[in-house]
């Protein structure tokens, strides 16, 4: 379940002490508690009640059940003091500017493809926000649906934001480069060399392809457990905020379903993807090699499986 989700959308949990659900608090998903060790963050989860708390009283809410699904954070419900339901999310800290970003891009989109950001405090990383209802993945829409949803969406997050000191998509690309590389070599090479150049060389192409003038904000992790129902419509939750090229939005698209990818035609869907949102397939398909090599190594990584094991299996599929 990702932040912002509720239950229902009109679900409202009863008020609760936070005292009574410290349980809840430090139960952290497991692909969270490794993501934190691995941050070097155990001294963060320690002190996750005490965080909370301190929040509690600082921005007069009630903090309740913990979800269960997230990756990146800690993530419960809230309820403010005049009883609006809320969601209050912890990032692991770590370094980088991870929370910085996610708030820049809920400020650019202003709750209209995201949730309505509610409080943020960057040092702490928490972050109030508003809360929405069951993801299209609860919601188990068929993939042809989902496309068309998760496309609509991330159409209305992008937008010039030539002054908002994101990281760009050439950056995103070196790094990404980066990690696969080093990533690859200390897992024991789960994937072939032959396709770790492919996603290199792809990352490559995609970098050098950068454009700040024609860049637009984009969400940066466009999928199906990060795409929740609202009062209307859809939105987006968890952006890692980029300056890029649309096209990267996309290229998660691709990376994700990838059962699906290999028993079809898989650049059918770049082709898809492109003419329903006016963009190039051959960078779409690029962003998307890139993603599922550096995600299915992650989630090896991380032990998240038979994800990691799916997408690399795909990678080795599509390698050209």
């Amino acid at each position: 379940m990702s932040a912002c989700q509720s239950p229902g959308l009109a679900a409202t949990p009863e008020p609760c002490d936070v005292r009574a659900t410290l349980a809840y608090v430090v139960n952290l998903p497991d692909v969270v508690r490794n993501k934190a060790r691995l941050a070097g963050a155990s001294a963060w989860v320690d002190g996750l009640d005490d965080l909370v708390g301190d929040l509690e009283r600082e921005w007069s809410i009630m903090v309740g059940r913990t979800y269960g699904g997230g990756t990146e954070a800690f993530v419960a419900e809230a309820l403010l003091d005049d009883g609006t339901p809320a969601v209050l999310k912890l990032l692991i800290p770590r370094e980088g500017d991870d929370a910085q970003r996610e708030i820049t891009t809920l400020a650019l989109v202003n709750g209209e493809a995201c949730p309505k950001l509610l409080r943020a405090d960057v040092a702490r990383a928490a972050m109030l926000l508003e809360r929405l209802g069951p993801s299209l993945s609860d919601l188990h829409a068929p993939l042809p649906e989902r496309h068309e949803i998760l496309c609509d969406v991330a159409q209305r997050v992008w937008r010039p934001a030539p002054d908002c000191a994101l990281p760009t998509g050439s950056t995103k690309a070196r790094w990404l480069s980066e990690f696969i590389a080093t990533t690859w070599e200390a897992l024991d090479r789960p994937c072939s060399e032959r396709t770790l150049q492919y996603a290199l060389d792809c990352a490559e192409r995609r970098a050098a392809a950068h454009n700040h003038e024609t860049a637009v904000l984009v969400h940066g992790d466009v999928h199906q457990w990060n795409c929740l129902r609202a009062e209307v419509g859809y939105k987006l939750v968890d952006p890692d905020g980029l300056l890029a090229e649309a096209e990267y939005d996309l290229g998660i698209l691709m990376r994700e379903d990838s059962v699906e990818l290999v028993e079809g035609n898989a650049r059918d869907r770049a082709q898809w993807l492109a003419r329903r949102c006016n963009l190039d397939a051959t960078a779409i398909w690029e962003w998307g090699v890139v993603e599922r090599v550096s995600t299915g190594l992650l989630c090896t990584q991380i032990d998240l499986q038979p994800v990691g094991r799916e997408m690399l299996a795909a990678a080795e599929h599509v390698c050209e």
